[in-house]
C-alpha cells in the first residue's frame, strides 16, 4: 500500500515521532492510523526497555507553580546527556510531568517506592473490604490484586494517566520521549507543595 505524506503528517502530529517512523508504522499497519500509533508505542517500549540500564546523569530539575500560586512542584528528570536536556521537547516533558503532579498529587515516583508495610495495610484493608461485601475466599486473592493495581494508579506517577491525555499513561509520555531521543530518560523525583498542608 502506498503511503501518502499527508498520512505520515497526521500521525507525526499525533504522536511526535519521526517522519520515518511514522512512515514505517504506516506501512506495518497497512494505513491503519490507529495501529500505526499503536506499533509506534510498541517501539518505543522496546526502545525504553533497551536503554533503561544506561546511566542518566544528566537532565532537569523544573520548577511549576499552578495559577493562582497555592500549589508548586518541583521534579527531576534525568537524561543521559545535557544535549537532550536542553531540548525543547525534553523541557516541555518535564513542564508536563510537573503540571500532572500539581493536578494528580501523586505520592511516589514508581509502584517500588511504595512502602512495604503501607503495601500489607492497603491488602489488609482490601482483603476486609472484600470479604464485608461477601465475596467468596476462592476470589478474594483476585480482588485485592485488582484494587492495589487501582492503588498504584492513584498513587504512583508513572502509573497514573496524564492529565493532558488520560489515554496514556506519564509512564507512556516518558517511554515516547525515550523512544525519540533514543536516550534512558527517568523521573528521579519529585516534591508537591499546597497552602495550607
Amino acid at each position: 500500500m502506498a503511503i501518502g505524506i499527508e498520512q505520515v503528517k497526521e500521525l507525526r502530529a499525533k504522536t511526535g515521532a519521526g517522519i520515518g517512523d511514522c512512515k514505517k508504522a504506516l506501512e506495518q499497519a497497512n494505513g491503519d492510523m490507529e495501529a500505526s500509533i499503536k506499533w509506534l508505542r510498541e517501539r518505543g517500549q522496546q526502545i525504553a526497555d533497551k536503554k533503561s540500564s544506561r546511566s542518566s546523569d544528566e537532565g532537569l530539575i523544573h520548577a511549576y507553580i499552578h495559577p493562582p500560586g497555592k500549589i508548586g512542584v518541583m521534579v527531576q528528570i534525568s537524561s543521559e546527556s545535557d544535549f537532550v536536556a536542553k531540548h525543547e521537547d525534553f523541557k516541555q516533558l518535564c513542564h508536563d510531568v510537573a503540571m500532572h503532579i500539581a493536578a494528580a498529587a501523586p505520592q511516589y515516583v514508581s509502584s517500588e517506592d511504595v512502602d512495604p508495610a503501607k503495601l500489607v495495610s492497603e491488602k489488609e484493608i482490601f482483603r476486609t473490604q472484600a470479604l464485608s461485601e461477601g465475596k467468596p475466599e476462592k476470589i478474594v486473592e483476585k480482588i485485592i490484586e485488582g484494587r492495589v493495581k487501582k492503588f498504584y494508579q492513584e498513587v504512583c506517577l508513572l502509573e497514573q494517566a496524564f492529565v493532558k491525555d488520560p489515554d496514556k499513561t506519564i509512564q507512556q509520555l516518558v517511554t515516547e520521549c525515550v523512544a525519540k531521543f533514543g536516550e534512558n530518560i527517568t523521573i528521579k523525583r519529585f516534591a508537591r507543595w499546597s497552602v495550607g498542608e
